[in-house]
């Protein structure tokens, strides 16, 4: 049987431009949609179209043609970014959102996955770095930290309602913290694993040992390697698994020992130095029975591979930046 053809939408941004890859690799025909140009490299899509999802008429041109989706696009970025841009998330992710779907629908794609987040588990959960692992049925009684948490959690809902009233099969999966190479590194956009990748390259090629902390470095994360979530995507996508289902590792760490991890893997010896700055929920874990009962699978790349191979690329780019005198702090 041959593959179906698909659209990756968000196909230029960091999750995106590496599922397009593996879905090449493994012989799809790709459509990627995205309101930017490639930003890390050449890009592998049979198609690239630069479409502004938050237009309704371009949900239904980006969908024309193919069989299954990967809604992956979004205006998002760390912690600092997320905390400081509430209303312009909430507004563009849900165009986003609806106007991808309603193409999806009127086009008679056949199936859909959205690429949900973490961040709709609620803040009451989360409020101990010693947290237990989130379930899916966690994510009620609802009460996400923030907009962008929000804005998931009401998707999750538009992707379940057009399930129940169309022959759409939805596919929901909710990420938790994925990082590796070939992302964002600065700016306000990168997520903790690049940001401390960056602080420790410039420490190490600056000689300044000091890097900074938001907070007081207790706070706790599990995370999930560009390569494992690719193929998550992928088995969640050929599954029949119709609910939310978590995606990410289930290994609890706090952001000083993820700091000291980097730092071993960079060879050098760094001060943290603990400063205010916005710190998301205090624990937050995945709990992957779900996922390895669904897909009899789980992500497989351990933390300390996958930060070595993150670290040596965003290395290479603060070398360059630095060599070019840009600002990168």
């Amino acid at each position: 049987m041959a593959s179906p053809r698909v659209l990756v939408t968000g196909a230029t941004g960091f999750i995106g431009h590496h599922l397009v890859r593996a879905l090449k690799h493994r012989g799809y025909w790709v459509r990627g949609v995205d309101l930017a140009p490639p930003r890390y490299g050449s890009d592998a899509a049979d198609e690239l179209h630069l479409l502004d999802l938050r237009r309704p008429e371009n949900g239904a041109r980006a969908a024309e043609g193919v069989e299954e989706i990967y809604a992956l696009a979004a205006d998002m970025g760390g912690m600092g970014f997320i905390s400081a841009h509430d209303a312009s998330l909430l507004r563009n992710n849900l165009l986003i959102n609806v106007h991808t779907l309603e193409g999806a629908r009127a086009n008679g794609v056949r199936r859909f996955l959205f690429a949900s987040s973490a961040c709709v588990y609620p803040e009451y959960r989360q409020r101990d770095p010693d947290v237990r692992p989130l379930r899916e049925e966690d994510a009620y009684p609802a009460q996400p930290q923030d907009g962008y948490g929000w804005e998931k959690l009401v998707t999750e809902r538009l992707c379940q309602a057009h399930a129940q009233e169309s022959a759409l099969e939805i596919r929901i999966v909710r990420l938790h913290n994925v990082f590796g190479p070939g992302g964002a590194w600065h700016g306000g956009r990168e997520k903790a694993p690049a940001a401390i990748c960056r602080k420790v390259a410039l420490a190490k090629l600056t000689k300044d040992p000091a890097v900074e902390i938001w907070g007081d470095g207790a706070q706790t994360r599990s995370f999930c390697y560009i390569g494992d979530c690719t193929e998550g995507l992928h088995r969640l996508m050929r599954s029949e698994y119709a609910e939310p289902l978590n995606l990410g590792q289930d290994r609890l760490v706090s952001i000083d020992e993820l700091a000291d991890m980097v730092a071993a893997i960079a060879g050098v010896r760094i001060r943290k130095r603990h400063v205010d700055g916005p710190q998301g929920v205090r624990g937050r874990n995945s709990d992957n029975s779900r996922l390895r009962a669904i897909l009899n699978w789980e992500p497989r790349v351990s933390l300390e591979e996958g930060l070595s191979q993150t670290y040596a690329w965003i290395e290479e780019q603060v070398r360059a930046a630095l060599a070019a005198g840009r600002d990168i702090g």
